[in-house]
C-alpha cells in the first residue's frame, strides 16, 4: 500500500493494514491516530518513536504472535507468512543446526520465561544460533532490552515492506 492510500483509508482499514507488523494494539492505534503523514520518513520515524516506548507488557503482548526460531510456522495469515519468509534460513539449515537451535530455545525459555526473539530476516541460521548463545549470558533486564530492540527492528521492517 502506498502512503497516500494509508493516509486516506478508514481507521479500521488502516489498523488492519498494519496489524501484521506487531501484535501490540496500542502501537497500531497510536500510529493510525497520528495520520496523515507527510512523508514515509515521518511515518517510519513515528513508528520508531512509538516502539521506543515499549516495556515488558508490550513485549509479552507481541510474543504471543511470534513462533520459536526454527519451528515450523503454522497458520495462513499474513503474520505467519511473514514469519515463514523471515525464518527461511533456519528452515533450510541442516539437522545439526536445527537441533542446536531447538536446545538453545529450550535453555533460553527456561532462563528468561519467553521465546527467543531475533530479527531473522537477513541472518543465516548460524548467525541466529550464535546470537542466541551470546544472549543467554545476559541478565534479565539486559535481555529484555535486547528483545525489545529486536521486536522494534522486526516491526519497522514489516512496516516498511507494507507501506511504501
Amino acid at each position: 500500500m502506498d502512503l497516500v492510500s494509508f493516509n486516506q483509508i478508514s481507521p479500521e482499514a488502516a489498523h488492519a493494514a498494519i496489524a501484521h507488523c506487531v501484535a501490540i494494539p496500542g502501537w497500531q492505534t497510536a500510529l493510525v491516530a497520528a495520520r496523515p503523514y507527510a512523508t514515509l520518513a515521518t511515518l517510519y520515524a513515528e513508528a520508531e518513536r512509538l516502539a521506543a516506548l515499549w516495556q515488558a507488557d508490550e513485549l509479552e503482548q507481541a510474543l504471543s504472535a511470534h513462533p520459536r526460531i526454527g519451528d515450523k510456522v503454522a497458520g495462513a495469515g499474513k503474520e505467519a507468512a511473514l514469519s515463514r519468509s523471515e525464518q527461511a534460513a533456519m528452515q533450510q539449515a541442516d539437522g545439526a543446526l536445527q537441533l542446536a537451535m531447538l536446545a538453545g530455545n529450550q535453555t533460553y525459555e527456561q532462563r528468561f520465561g519467553r521465546v527467543f526473539l531475533i530479527r531473522a530476516k537477513g541472518r543465516s541460521g548460524e548467525e541466529m544460533l550464535a546470537e542466541l548463545q551470546r544472549r543467554l549470558n545476559n541478565d534479565a533486564e539486559s535481555e529484555q532490552q535486547e528483545a525489545l530492540k529486536q521486536l522494534s527492528e522486526i516491526t519497522l521492517l514489516r512496516l516498511k515492506e507494507s507501506i511504501t
